[in-house]
């Protein structure tokens, strides 16, 4: 399989399970700012969103 296939496959069920994608991106990112320091919540902020895009759910 290649890359580009994989990454279709994944869009596809993200988009078929978009809130439950959606929780997990949101759970993952409070986790992340919780066990980083405060001048770095932008990025974690900015790679939610890189991911969310990613996976066609759009950045928030």
């Amino acid at each position: 399989m290649k890359f580009d296939d994989a990454l279709n496959k994944a869009k596809d069920l993200a988009s078929e399970n978009s809130e439950q994608v959606e929780a997990v991106i949101e759970t993952a990112t409070e986790k992340i700012q919780e066990k980083t320091p405060d001048q770095v919540d932008g990025l974690v902020d900015q790679g939610a969103d890189a991911a969310r895009d990613q996976l066609g759910l759009g950045g928030n």
